[in-house]
C-alpha cells in the first residue's frame, strides 16, 4: 500500500506539472497523435519523384514513447491500488493482484477513542471462575499471552494484545451485599453501571464516579481511575480485597490482612500481577446530589479556592483555552431539612445552544463557499463540465444534520471537524462554548451515579497528568499556577487547543503504583486533562489532528511535569517510539513507582509473562522479556 501511494503521489505531482507550467487548457493540451507511430512520410508533399524510406526514430523518441508506456503502467497499478477493498479484503497480499480476506477466526479490537487497534486470533470469554483457571494454566504451560482487558475504554489501549487477550465480560454478577457493613463481592467483568443499578434495591452505591459507567470494575480499579472531591480517593482505594488469578501461584486472595504488601501492589497493578476475578469493595449510602454549575474566572477562583475545595463534597473546574472562563461545577448531598433548591434557569436549553448553532451556520456556509470557489477555479481553469452546486455541499463528515437535534458536545463536534486545526476557528468555538455556559448556570438534582457523570464529547486523543496540591489546610496553589502556565503556554505556541482543560481533585491513595500514592494521610492531588477531538473519519485528517496533539502534549511535558512532579494517568500514558525518549520515560517512572518492587511481583507471580503486552514491557522492562 505504501507504494500505491508513493505511486499516485508522483502521478499527481507529474498532473500537476503538467497543468500549472503551462499555458494551455488540459483538454487542448498537445498529446502525441497515434499516427506519429506509424512509418507515414509528413504531412508536407515531398518534391522528389519518389519517396525517401522514413528516418528511423531518434534515442530521444525511444525514451518518450518508453516514458508513456511506464506512465500507462504506473496508471494502471495505481488505479488497482487506489480501488476500494471489497468487505472481506482489508488486507493484500504481498503478491500483485491478489487479495487476502480476514481469516474468519481473527477478532479486531480497538478501544473506544479508535486511536489504539489490535487484530487477534486469541480473543478468551470465559464463563466461570474455574474456566478462567483454565485458560491461565494452560496458557502459562504454553507460554501464550493471554492479556487481561476490561471494556477498551483506556485512551491508550493499555489493555490490547495482538498475542491474545482474556475479557471477562461474562463474569458480571454480584455474588454478595453486606447491607450492615456496606459492602459487596463481585464478579470484576461486570460494568459499574450494571453494579450501581444492581445495588442500589439495598440503598447503597459507590463512593465516587469517573466521567463514564461503562467500565468493567476489574479494568477501572487497575488502572487507578478517579472521580473529582478533594475528600475522596481514587477508585482503588475502595477495594477491600481481591482475587487474582495468577498463571504461578493460581488463585490467591489479597486484602490488607492478607498480604498488605501485595495487596497494595496488586490494587492498582495494571493487569500485570494477576487477572482479577473478584473484588470486594466499600460502599455508600445511596443520596441524591445536588449539582451547582456557574461561571467565573481564574482572578475570583483564586479567592475562593480553598473554600471551594474543602466546602464541596465533589467539584471540578472546566477551564476554556484562549478565554478566561472558568466553569466551576461542585456537587453536594440534597439537604435533608432545606431540600433541594428552588431555582428558575434565566435560558432554556434551546437558547443556551442557540450562540453554537448560530457559528454552526455561519461556518458551514464559509466552508461552503470555500469549496465554491476552489470548484469554480477548477471548472475555469481545467475545464470541468460536472461541476455541482457545492454551496449546497454537506459538512465534511458527509452528513447534514438537524442542528437543532444535536446535543451540546455533537454541536461541538461538528463546528470542530469544519476546521479542527485552524486556531481562529478553534478560538471561537471556545468562545461559543464559554457563552453556552454562561447560559446553563444553575442547578440540577439526582442520584450520584447519575449526577457526576460527564459528557466527554466524540472520539479523542486525551492526556491526563496527576500531581500533588498540598493539603485542604494548606494548600500549595500549584494546581492553579499549573493551569496558567498551561495556557500562556498554548497561546504562546499557537497551539489550536479545544474546551475543556478539565481539573478535579482526588485525596491520596495507598495503592503504591497510583499516581496519587502519598504516604501522607491529609495530601491532596490535582488531575489535568488536555484534549483534541477527533471529530472527522478522514484518515488524513485524523493523522494530522494526531501530530499536533502529540506536539500539544510534548510542549506540555517539557516546560510542566518535572517542574510540577505531574505523571500521567495510567490509562492515557503513552509510549513513545523515540529510543532515548523511551529510556527517559523509564527512568523518569523509576522516581515515582516502586518498579523494582512490581517486577519482582511480576516475575513471581507471571514469570513467563502472559499477562504483559508491549506496552507493559517497555514502561517496566525486564533482561529476561519473552
Amino acid at each position: 500500500m505504501q507504494r500505491a501511494l508513493s505511486i499516485r503521489r508522483t502521478l499527481q505531482s507529474l498532473h500537476h506539472r503538467l497543468l500549472f507550467n503551462n499555458s494551455v487548457p488540459l483538454k487542448h493540451h498537445p498529446l502525441p497523435s497515434i499516427r506519429t507511430l506509424s512509418s507515414t512520410p509528413s504531412a508536407s508533399p515531398s518534391p522528389s519523384p519518389s519517396p525517401s524510406p522514413s528516418p528511423l526514430p531518434s534515442d530521444a523518441e525511444i525514451r518518450k514513447y518508453l516514458g508513456y508506456t511506464a506512465l500507462l503502467v504506473l496508471c494502471g497499478a495505481a488505479t488497482y491500488y487506489s480501488f476500494p477493498f471489497s468487505e472481506d479484503a482489508k488486507h493484500k497480499k504481498a503478491q500483485i493482484f491478489r487479495y487476502a480476506p480476514l481469516p474468519e477466526d481473527l477478532h479486531t479490537v480497538s478501544n473506544w477513542s479508535g486511536t489504539h487497534e489490535v487484530q487477534t486470533r486469541n480473543f478468551h470469554q470465559p464463563e466461570s471462575v474455574e474456566e478462567l483457571e483454565k485458560l491461565v494454566k494452560e496458557a502459562n504451560e504454553k507460554r501464550a499471552r493471554i492479556r487481561p482487558v476490561g471494556s477498551g475504554l483506556s485512551p491508550n489501549g493499555i489493555g490490547l494484545a495482538r498475542a491474545g487477550m482474556v475479557n471477562l465480560a461474562l463474569l458480571d454478577k454480584v455474588l454478595e451485599v453486606d447491607k450492615e457493613k456496606k459492602r459487596v463481592r463481585v464478579q470484576a467483568g461486570i460494568r459499574v453501571q450494571g453494579l450501581v443499578d444492581e445495588i442500589k434495591q439495598y440503598g447503597l452505591t459507590l463512593q465516587n464516579f469517573a466521567s463514564i459507567r461503562e467500565q468493567q470494575i476489574g479494568g477501572i480499579v487497575q488502572v487507578g481511575a478517579h472521580g473529582t472531591g478533594a475528600k475522596l480517593p481514587p477508585v482503588d482505594e475502595q477495594v477491600i480485597s481481591m482475587k487474582l488469578v495468577t498463571p504461578a501461584k493460581g488463585t490467591i486472595e489479597v486484602s490488607k490482612e492478607k498480604d498488605p504488601d501485595l495487596f497494595y501492589l496488586a490494587r492498582c497493578g495494571l493487569g500485570g500481577l494477576g487477572v482479577v476475578a473478584e473484588v470486594t469493595l466499600q460502599c455508600v449510602e445511596r443520596q441524591e446530589l445536588v449539582e451547582h454549575t456557574t461561571v467565573s474566572n481564574i482572578k475570583e477562583i483564586k479567592k475562593n479556592h480553598k473554600k471551594l475545595l474543602s466546602e464541596n463534597k465533589h467539584v471540578k473546574y472546566l477551564h476554556i483555552p484562549y478565554t478566561d472562563t472558568v466553569v466551576v461545577v461542585t456537587c453536594n448531598p440534597v439537604s435533608k431539612w432545606k431540600g433541594p433548591p428552588k431555582f428558575k434557569p434565566k435560558y432554556t436549553k434551546d437558547e443556551a445552544l442557540q450562540h453554537l448553532q448560530d457559528l454552526y451556520r455561519e461556518s458551514l456556509k464559509k466552508y461552503r463557499y470555500g469549496c465554491y470557489l476552489w470548484y469554480t477555479f477548477c471548472f475555469y481553469k481545467f475545464g470541468h463540465k460536472d461541476r455541482a452546486d457545492v454551496m449546497t455541499a454537506k459538512s465534511p463528515d458527509g452528513t447534514e444534520p438537524d442542528i437543532n437535534e444535536l446535543s451540546f458536545t455533537e454541536l461541538r463536534d461538528k463546528l470542530l471537524a469544519l476546521d479542527p486545526l485552524n486556531k481562529e476557528h478553534v478560538i471561537k468555538v471556545n468562545q461559543a462554548e464559554a457563552e453556552f455556559w454562561r447560559k446553563s448556570e444553575g442547578y440540577r438534582v439526582g442520584w450520584a451515579d447519575e449526577i457526576l457523570g460527564f459528557d466527554c464529547g466524540g472520539q479523542q486523543w486525551v492526556s491526563e497528568t496527576c500531581f500533588p496540591s498540598g493539603t485542604l489546610a494548606k494548600l500549595s496553589m500549584k494546581d492553579l499556577e499549573y493551569i496558567e502556565e498551561l495556557k500562556q503556554l498554548i497561546e504562546k505556541e499557537d497551539i489550536p487547543a479545544p474546551a475543556p482543560i478539565e481539573q478535579r481533585w482526588t485525596a491520596r491513595s495507598q495503592s503504591v503504583m497510583s499516581p496519587a500514592y502519598s504516604s501522607v494521610q491529609d495530601d491532596i492531588f490535582s488531575w489535568v486533562g488536555i484534549i483534541m477531538y477527533l471529530p472527522t473519519m478522514d484518515a488524513r485528517q485524523r493523522k494530522e489532528i494526531t501530530d499536533e496533539f502529540f506536539n500539544y502534549r510534548h510542549l506540555t511535558q517539557k516546560q510542566l511535569w518535572d517542574q510540577y512532579s505531574a505523571y500521567e494517568h495510567w490509562a492515557k500514558i503513552e509510549v513513545p517510539k523515540d529510543k532515548e525518549e523511551l529510556a527517559a520515560l523509564q527512568a523518569r517512572l523509576r522516581k515515582r513507582f516502586p518498579v523494582d518492587s512490581y517486577n519482582k511481583a511480576r516475575k513471581e507471580l507471571d514469570p513467563n509473562r502472559i499477562l504483559s503486552n508491549n506496552m507493559l514491557e517497555k514502561l517496566f522492562p525486564l533482561s529476561d522479556t519473552i
